[in-house]
């Protein structure tokens, strides 16, 4: 991977712990708050799409709906374990799955045989989830199994836009900034009719959590975008892994700002799960 890719990787990772840690902040937020921050979005954003002159087609347009879908059921499922379980719990299991899930996709379905070091990555991965979590599935609480299943159901839908995305800005050569705009701005249009019907809410939403909404709405499209670029300066296979390095970020803010128990557990957890990411990147 060439420095500059890796660069905006790294920036990547630490806007998307950020915005992570608000949406944490305003956890019980949900549609109300999404629909704030992708508004917030598509305003702030305009003036850098228009000066960016952009070309647009039906091919963009469709492809842009399908991926917006895809970021849509992402969002509401982490907004939702955010809503019931722990940054540094959430945040590693929906990052680190994804890398996971797709192994586990090659060997069920395309009948692929990974070597030593994918499976070995992937057990890493698994490991790194149990450490995070507190242990096996039958120990844990309620509330606990709930924030887990939602942890790994975020990292399926991590898995499929990740996939997708990158082919929208690599083979399909859509411009990066005019894709995660109109990905945005897809899903705020989605979610209208839900704000339309439920004013109350979103005002007191917005009352409780302004600051949230437009710290999400401008560091989640900017840690994409950055991220989109990188797609095109290097393969999926280094950039997807690589931007996981905000499971160490994400960790350590729930552990320094969030003063969430169990700091050193967790961020072991994250480590090795980060650690079977980059085991599986190197197949």
């Amino acid at each position: 991977m060439s420095p500059t890719a890796l660069a905006l990787v790294v920036a990547a990772a630490f806007c998307h712990a950020g915005w992570n840690l608000a949406a944490k902040r305003a956890g019980n937020g949900g549609p109300a708050l999404l629909w704030l921050a992708t508004l917030a979005t598509s305003v702030l954003y305009l003036p850098v799409v228009l000066l960016s002159r952009p070309r647009v087609t039906w091919l963009v347009v469709g492809v842009t709906v399908v991926s917006a879908v895809l970021h849509l059921g992402y969002f509401l499922l982490l907004q939702r374990g955010y809503a019931i379980g722990d940054l540094s719990v959430v945040y590693p299991l929906a990052r680190g799955t994804g890398p996971l899930l797709s192994v586990a996709v090659a060997v069920l379905l395309l009948g692929e045989r990974p070597g030593w070091l994918a499976l070995t990555g992937a057990a890493a991965v698994i490991g790194g989830i149990l450490i995070v979590s507190g242990g096996g599935l039958g120990s844990a609480q309620r509330h606990h199994r709930k924030s887990l299943a939602f942890g790994i159901a975020t990292g399926a839908a991590i898995a499929a836009y990740t996939v997708f995305d990158a082919h929208a800005v690599s083979a399909l050569a859509i411009a990066p900034v005019l894709f995660d705009w109109g990905n945005n701005t897809a899903r705020m249009l989605l979610l209208t009719p839900y704000a339309v019907k439920n004013l109350d809410r979103v005002r007191q939403v917005w009352r409780a959590h302004c600051g949230e909404a437009i710290v999400i709405g401008v560091l989640s499209p900017l840690a994409y975008i950055l991220v989109l670029f990188a797609y095109t300066m290097a393969p999926i296979s280094l950039v997807a892994p690589a931007r996981e390095l905000s499971i160490v970020v994400g960790s350590l803010f729930g552990w320094l700002l969030l003063r969430e128990p169990n700091p050193a557990r967790r961020l072991l957890g994250a480590v090795v799960v980060l650690g079977g990411v980059v085991a599986l990147a190197s197949t």
